[in-house]
């Protein structure tokens, strides 16, 4: 459970290995795990969650100090990272277990989400319907300790999946070149 000084968010966002590195270069977010959630399987495999029997979802979570990084700005660095527009599928990953969702730990998670979705809906750049889903945490399950930090241990790797993926066009075209991490 978070203390005074540490909160956690969990993001869904395709791929989980592109979603840790934004998040890890911020400061006042303590540490990332990448994981799963939002599925009925207890303790999931990788294999099991890509599947997508599981009915998880490839996430990022993070332990962050409020009082150095808001959720606010977490969730404008969530934004700008995914395509909200796409249902089960994030740039060349389909399928459910890459749907893009907001995991919420608190009530004040929840109204900050909403108000944040609100406000992109109002002034998005692009016309395509949001759908990324607004939903409570259940259960975090870590990914294998060969995903953490992915991009960091197999960096080539990591470099040729991203720029394979689409990820960084697409995201331009959303986002009218906005910079992206």
């Amino acid at each position: 459970m978070p203390s005074d000084d540490k909160h956690y968010a969990t993001f869904a966002g395709g791929c989980f290995w592109c979603m840790e590195r934004p998040f890890d270069s911020q400061e006042g977010v303590l540490a990332t795990t990448v994981g799963y959630a939002g599925g009925s399987l207890d303790n999931p495999s990788y294999e099991a969650v890509c599947s997508g029997s599981s009915g998880h979802a490839e996430v990022v979570q993070l332990c962050f100090d409020p009082q150095r990084i808001s959720y606010e700005t977490l969730l404008h660095i969530f934004w700008h990272n995914i395509d909200p527009t796409t249902r089960n599928r994030q740039f060349c990953d389909s399928g459910s277990q890459y749907r893009t969702a907001i995991f919420y730990h608190s009530q004040e998670q929840q109204q900050q989400a909403m108000t944040s979705l609100a406000w992109l809906q109002k002034h998005k750049p692009f016309p395509e319907p949001i759908v990324t889903e607004i939903v409570p945490i259940t259960t975090f399950w870590p990914a294998e300790a060969y995903h953490q930090k992915y991009y960091q241990k197999n960096p080539l790797r990591y470099q040729t999946y991203h720029q394979a993926s689409g990820r960084q066009p697409r995201l331009q075209a959303l986002w009218h070149g906005e910079k992206h991490n």
